[in-house]
């Protein structure tokens, strides 16, 4: 299974993005609710002391309430280098007043830079449906595992093939027309994917945070 955009194509969308949306939440996500639904979620499994590496960080904005909520050091890299220059355009406004440190760098999921075994935690929000087919999504996987300290934890918020199911069965007993999947997207079956990874990693939970949220805006509104 194959996204229908290429790589190419896939990199043009987030540069568009990135020039139209600036340093609004919107540059990663037009769903604005959901996107606090995630940031309050991760940022409770964070803890002061903790080294966190946010790949695939877009302009900043989650970046920067991690590090305005805890005393943390945290690095964002994002492959998109306008993107960037927002999430640098932040960090001057904000890095006076933040309790730990924050930092930014263009940077490749696929390849990262970072030293191996090196963060206490590392988030991945939406980053990984967006690479064009299942081989490049589990080299992003072993990348994460790479650079992630034993004993870490990789903080990863993905659109599953499960939930965007089980989303579609419920709309259609309503009568509603299924939700595609984004072009540019390309949905991880989360067995699958826990599977990939089990070499190195052991599952400590699934947390659906925004389930009920779903069914309200995406099958009661419609209805109402």
């Amino acid at each position: 299974m194959k996204s229908r955009f290429t790589a190419e194509e896939i990199r043009s969308f987030w540069t568009e993005q990135a020039v139209l949306h600036k340093q609004a939440p919107a540059a990663s996500w037009s769903d604005v609710l959901v996107i606090e639904k995630e940031i309050a979620e991760i940022a409770s499994r964070l803890h002061d002391g903790d080294r966190v590496l946010d790949v695939g960080c877009a302009n900043g904005y989650s970046t920067a309430c991690y590090a305005q909520q805890k005393k943390i050091s945290i690095r964002g890299v994002d492959y998109i280098p306008e993107m960037i220059t927002q999430a640098q355009e932040r960090l001057k406004a904000l890095a006076p007043g933040l309790p730990g440190t924050m930092e930014f760098d263009v940077g490749d999921i696929t390849r990262l830079a970072e030293p191996a075994d090196s963060y206490d935690k590392v988030i991945v929000t939406r980053v990984v449906i967006n690479l064009p087919d299942w081989e490049k999504q589990c080299v992003a996987l072993h990348e994460l595992e790479r650079v992630l300290r034993p004993g870490g934890t990789l903080l990863l918020s993905e659109a599953t093939l499960q939930g965007w199911s089980k989303l579609n069965r419920f709309r259609e007993e309503w009568g509603l027309p299924p939700i595609p999947m984004p072009p540019f997207n390309l949905y991880l079956d989360e067995d699958r994917v826990i599977r990939e990874v089990s070499g190195r990693l052991r599952l400590c939970a699934v947390v659906n945070f925004a389930s009920s949220y779903y069914v309200g805006t995406r099958v009661l509104k419609p209805l109402l």
